[in-house]
């Protein structure tokens, strides 16, 4: 039976923490609570205020003072109760109605798709815990605790929280150094959401269990023992890995439990920070180190507050084992991280020193300023809520923590934008290396740039931190406007010098631009030529508005059409619908010709590229670009098209075909020809033809020759 928690209980544990306490503002939260919430029941069965009372009690066990643990059994009320939150401020203050009020803003979403109330609710959720970092320790205790009564719910809403409880919850917990509290709530939510693999380790597990907690006695007996051989005295304990690390294992392993070695770890605590590298030196001598498996933590600390050595050996019996030694200050850090860093600091919200240490929610909190889409949002989210960290130094010494699988690019956005958008290559270590060279951990960097050097597309393939991710993205943005904008004024050029009118004067004078802008419900000139050079309005739609109601200039002062500034690449006879003189170009990709059903894409910034229906290409392109198009009228003109031919590996083969070709009066631009193991031949040509027809008539001409198994057109 579920043990109830009491008001006693809690102020039990608070006074634990904190001696000197006054309890009385939790006995009135209490009190307020029970009031608001009379009647109410959760799915359990149970009145609903068992919930507020175990929020409030996990926060106690936290080591968090009077005010957090108050807002733990306030934190409902005005969201579930008609509280408003001047009640709650005349009754409690302003500080505790600060913290409700942030925990009640992240629930409120407004309607939107998953993705966009996903990326709402992350979002809110940063702006609360920057603002007080105690609304999100209040919220993970409610987490929790929702998450230990999930069964009362339906599988569609378990499967749903559990998520949502993967994807943020417990990577927030671990950031915030919260690993006790992280582990737990990965194991519940890993229950949900794989719960026939859950079912497997945990059987598994029991199978063995009096085997290995045997193991673990006798390893703890024996370090307590070489440690005492060299007068140390510390706490040692051993224990199993938590379920869900053991899954990740097993995944990114791809072995079975059985093969898993590294499944116990052994903790030492001890007094100085002496000890534990006095510790370290004792383990490594008893015992074979794994190399390359060892991780001090204490000489470089994690941003969230994390401080212990980390050392893989082997023990007894031959299998490895994880130690990890620390102090008892950093190990109650470790178990509570930010909970326990806050408990002797309760009347101060988040100052700027502890914000240092937090790096990272500096980040998250600039991060949702710049990215304006939800999927962007998520994105750079998960790569903020995902480190599993390397420590590089600048050739100052300066110390720059970055995600495992990070880059010397990676590396220059951190140190700042102007030296990321401005990198030509680096130096590890005294070495150059690529770019995309991936950081080890005690790697000196040194970046070198160029003003003439600029950010290209192909960076986003292997960058790793989100603030190199968006201000990539940002140049790269810019970088098109200024393309689409030099665009667009070419094209209205040239529509209005049909008409005897000069775009410089226009601009000059201002107005008549300023009046198309109004009727385009556009802010600027250059948000108008940008429209253009986007394809989202035409040339001549923009002219027609901007000439509307003009008188004509006579014949004789209408200045001749100058030929283009640049020849229309592979422009043929295509009509767009209200894209008259637009820069049109057939794709390579799929190389149409006349007689194939076409479709336009609207580039940014080149003009609108013509692709062939069944273009596999288009299936990977934002699907509101493209528009319709068709051929228009007959053109003399030539088209290149790339074929393969699979043939039966014949010799003179190949004289046949090229004969057949110049019978199909085909010029062939380029030839490969390769044979198989099979002894098959593989014939790839580009041909150049004049419409559908022509290709027919060469497809068949082809087809003649008896050694030709197939002949089908390429796609690049």
């Amino acid at each position: 039976m579920t043990r109830i928690i009491r008001l006693q209980d809690i102020e039990e544990e608070v006074l634990k923490h904190h001696p000197e306490a006054d309890t009385s503002l939790i006995k009135k939260a209490y009190v307020f609570s029970a009031k608001v919430h009379e009647g109410q029941m959760r799915l359990s069965g149970e009145p609903y205020l068992s919930h507020p009372l175990e929020v409030a009690y996990l926060l106690a066990r936290m080591g968090l003072g009077p005010v957090t643990v108050s807002c733990g059994l306030l934190h409902d009320t005005v969201e579930d109760t008609d509280t408003t939150l001047d009640e709650l401020d005349e009754y409690f203050g302003e500080e505790v109605t600060d913290i409700v009020n942030g925990i009640t803003r992240i629930g409120q979403l407004s309607f939107g798709d998953k993705t966009t109330q996903q990326a709402e609710y992350i979002r809110k959720m940063v702006l609360a815990m920057a603002h007080d970092i105690r609304v999100l320790l209040v919220k993970l205790a409610d987490r929790v605790h929702n998450m230990r009564t999930l069964g009362y719910m339906n599988p569609e809403q378990q499967k749903r929280t559990a998520q949502e409880t993967m994807d943020i919850y417990a990577p927030l917990a671990g950031r915030l150094g919260m690993f006790r509290l992280k582990a737990e709530l990965e194991d519940l939510a890993f229950y949900y959401l794989e719960p026939e693999a859950y079912q497997q380790i945990q059987e598994s597990l029991l199978r063995k269990k009096g085997e290995r907690e045997k193991y673990i006695r006798e390893v703890c007996d024996l370090l307590r023992q070489k440690l005492a051989e060299h007068g140390l005295q510390g706490e040692v304990s051993g224990r199993r890995k938590h379920f869900y690390s053991i899954f990740r294992k097993l995944q990114t392993q791809q072995i079975t439990l059985d093969e898993l070695y590294d499944l116990l770890a052994f903790r030492i605590i001890l007094n100085t920070v002496g000890e534990c590298y006095e510790a370290l030196g004792i383990i490594h001598h008893h015992f074979r180190p794994v190399p390359g498996r060892l991780k001090d933590y204490i000489g470089l600390p994690k941003t969230n507050l994390y401080q212990s050595i980390h050392t893989t050996v082997i023990g007894p019996e031959g299998s490895r084992m994880e130690v990890q030694i620390r102090t008892h200050e950093m190990h109650h850090l470790a178990e509570e991280g930010i909970a326990a860093h806050w408990s002797y600091k309760e009347k101060c919200p988040f100052k700027k020193e502890d914000a240092q240490r937090f790096a990272w929610l500096r980040q998250m909190v600039d991060l949702q300023k710049e990215l304006r889409t939800p999927e962007e949002l998520l994105e750079g989210m998960r790569l903020e809520l995902y480190p599993e960290e390397v420590y590089v130094f600048t050739p100052q010494g300066e110390v720059k923590e970055l995600p495992r699988g990070a880059t010397p690019l990676d590396f220059a956005y951190a140190i700042h934008s102007e030296v990321g958008n401005t990198c030509t290559g680096a130096k590890v270590n005294g070495r150059l290396v690529p770019l995309r060279h991936e950081l080890q951990t005690g790697d000196t960097v040194e970046i070198i740039t160029s003003p003439h050097q600029h950010p290209n597309r192909d960076w986003l393939q292997f960058v790793k931190t989100s603030k190199a991710r968006t201000k990539i993205k940002q140049w790269l943005k810019a970088a098109e406007r200024e393309q689409s904008i030099a665009l667009g004024k070419e094209l209205l050029e040239r529509e209005l010098r049909k008409s005897g009118a000069s775009l410089q004067k226009m601009l000059k004078e201002g107005e008549d631009l300023k009046k198309a802008c109004q009727e385009f419900s556009l802010l600027r000139p250059d948000d108008l030529f940008e429209a253009v050079g986007h394809g989202k309005l035409s040339a001549g739609q923009v002219v027609g508005r901007i000439l509307r109601g003009r008188v004509p200039a006579p014949e004789e002062e209408t200045p001749p059409v100058e030929p283009p500034s640049r020849p229309e690449k592979d422009q043929g006879p295509i009509r767009i619908k209200d894209l008259d003189g637009i820069l049109i170009r057939l794709a390579n990709c799929c190389q149409p010709i006349p007689g194939d059903p076409i479709i336009g894409y609207i580039t940014r910034g080149k003009g609108v590229s013509i692709h062939r229906t069944d273009c596999p290409h288009l299936s990977r392109t934002e699907s509101f670009r493209q528009i319709p198009a068709e051929w228009d009228g007959q053109q003399h003109k030539l088209y290149p098209v790339r074929v393969r031919l699979i043939t039966v590996d014949k010799p003179g083969l190949l004289a046949d075909i090229t004969s057949a070709l110049k019978m199909a009066e085909v010029n062939v631009t380029r030839a490969s020809v390769e044979t198989t193991a099979d002894q098959r031949g593989i014939a790839d040509f580009t041909i150049q033809v004049s419409d559908q027809q022509h290709l027919d008539r060469v497809f068949a001409a082809i087809k003649r020759l008896k050694d030709v198994i197939s002949i089908r057109r390429v796609t690049a």
